[in-house]
């Protein structure tokens, strides 16, 4: 074998070779870092006639391969640690998270079976168990890390699927679907997450199986709305199977009523899932746990920690109240998670996970609450929620600027307004003054609706930015509509 590029592993050689890469590719991230601009500004077409693969039959070697990827990779990627980057629930990382990367990735280990991730396996179920605490959650190791929100969603929709099944007295597992699908129902507020949508497609159920509940000013699930379309479903003879509610819509950051929608779902025995995957940050805040509260009482969650939680992508969890579920989904295979392994208290967390090969993903969060303390991690958290209320309390007092919706977590939901001008024509300059800060490469703002209305959103998540900064931006905002409207 060539020695160009060598494997990694214990030789000499391979050392060196580790060594020089790692050298290489991290000072090439410390020149980026320093970079002023948020983004360089290429547009889609300029990437597309620049980058292009150079698969020769010899190859390049780690240097020169590291060296293109740094010129047509790095150079060009949006500096999301940037105070002027707010557009979408994409957070700057830890510094520890990116030394658990450098461990996950050098070790490889595989989380599908014990003989693969042995003290890996362990860290694991112990931070599955201390998370299941922070819930509210009785004593157990019932959950999984996962790829993030779509992948858990997907998972509390599925067993709420076959439990529903099972309480019929019918596997899905072993019999697959069957009945009257039609008459199968999820319900989960009209801004929940559009995984809802795609999970239950995925499972063969279709998107006519989701029923979208109102919601309030604040894109709060509407308990009366909820109890009214529970109701007409079974007049309609229509089955709920679940109900997913969310804490922490994507744009709004809303948190839908947890302990009322647990409360009407138990009376008819209806799965409950929360999503989770951003507001579950607070469960390590100081000043907004208790927007949380009733989220014990579903029957599984969410968690994402690369949004609030600051690690790198990827990193989600989903857990399991009662562990019993897993069986709807358990399968065993000899060379994973044999019979003999279950007996001896082996633990395969294949088991538990629809992925087989994973990543060890849980080093990061288990290194970033052992370096950050829960003392700073409750500040960087709360310091999101706390800066969008006070961006907001400046919104509302700028003439050219409207608040469209008081924050609930760590985003701002505005829009530039200007004196003259019907609605369509508003929306059509918020969505130019979006894609002109990008395409100058100053700033990254989303562009979004709220009920109906196009709106700027500010996603506060990286806690070295100050208000300051924010207005600076805001300003940017502010002469880029009025330069649009010149035009």
């Amino acid at each position: 074998m060539s020695d160009l590029n060598p494997i990694l592993s214990g030789s000499a050689q391979s050392i060196a070779a580790y060594q020089e890469a790692i050298e290489q590719s991290t000072q090439a991230v410390v020149q980026w870092l320093k970079q002023p601009e948020m983004y360089q500004g290429k547009t889609v077409a300029e990437l597309r006639d620049r980058i292009q693969l150079a698969f020769t039959a010899e190859g390049l070697g780690n240097q020169a391969a590291i060296e293109r990827a740094v010129e047509y990779f790095l150079k060009d990627s949006l500096s999301v640690h940037h105070p002027q980057c707010v557009a979408h629930l994409h957070c700057p990382s830890l510094v520890i998270s990116q030394a658990a990367e450098v461990l996950i990735n050098a070790t490889n280990q595989s989380m599908d079976s014990w003989d693969q991730s042995p003290s890996a396996t362990i860290i694991e179920m112990k931070l599955i168990a201390w998370l299941r605490e922070q819930v509210g959650y009785p004593a157990g190791d019932a959950g999984v890390f996962t790829s993030g929100g779509t992948q858990s969603n997907l998972m509390g929709l599925m067993l709420a699927r076959d439990a529903f099944f099972a309480r019929q007295g019918h596997s899905v597992q072993q019999h697959g679907l069957t009945g009257n699908l039609s008459k199968i129902k999820v319900f989960c507020s009209e801004h929940a997450h559009f995984s809802v949508q795609k999970n239950m497609a995925l499972m063969g159920l279709g998107y006519q199986s989701v029923t979208l509940v109102k919601t309030d000013k604040f894109s709060r699930m509407d308990l009366h709305d909820l109890t009214e379309k529970l109701a007409q479903a079974k007049a309609n003879g229509e089955q709920v199977m679940a109900i997913v509610a969310t804490a922490g819509t994507t744009d709004a950051g809303a948190i839908d009523p947890l302990a009322d929608i647990a409360a009407l779902a138990a009376e008819q025995q209806i799965w409950v899932h929360v999503d989770a995957a951003w507001g579950g940050a607070l469960l390590l805040s100081e000043k907004y746990r208790h927007f949380l509260n009733g989220l014990e009482l579903a029957d599984s969650v969410t968690l994402d920690f690369h949004k609030q939680f600051f690690q790198t992508i990827s990193c989600g969890a989903f857990l399991l109240k009662d562990a019993r579920h897993y069986q709807l989904m358990r399968y065993q295979a000899a060379y994973l998670n044999s019979d003999f392994d279950e007996e001896h208290g082996v633990p395969n967390l294949v088991s538990k996970s629809l992925q087989t090969t994973r990543r060890f993903d849980a080093l990061k969060l288990w290194m970033g609450l052992e370096a950050l303390g829960k003392k700073q991690y409750a500040e960087i958290i709360d310091n999101g929620v706390t800066l969008a209320q006070q961006v907001a309390q400046f919104v509302a007092e700028q003439p050219q600027l409207e608040l469209v919706m008081q924050p609930q977590l760590a985003s701002v939901l505005f829009r530039f307004r200007p004196e003259n001008g019907d609605s369509a024509g508003i929306a059509l300059l918020n969505q130019r003054i979006g894609d002109a800060l990008l395409a100058s490469g100053s700033a990254n703002v989303g562009v979004t609706e709220a009920d109906g209305v196009t709106c700027l959103k500010l996603t506060l998540l990286n806690p070295t930015v100050c208000l300051e900064d924010v207005k600076v931006l805001l300003a940017s905002v502010t002469a880029c509509g009025q330069q649009l409207q010149r035009a």
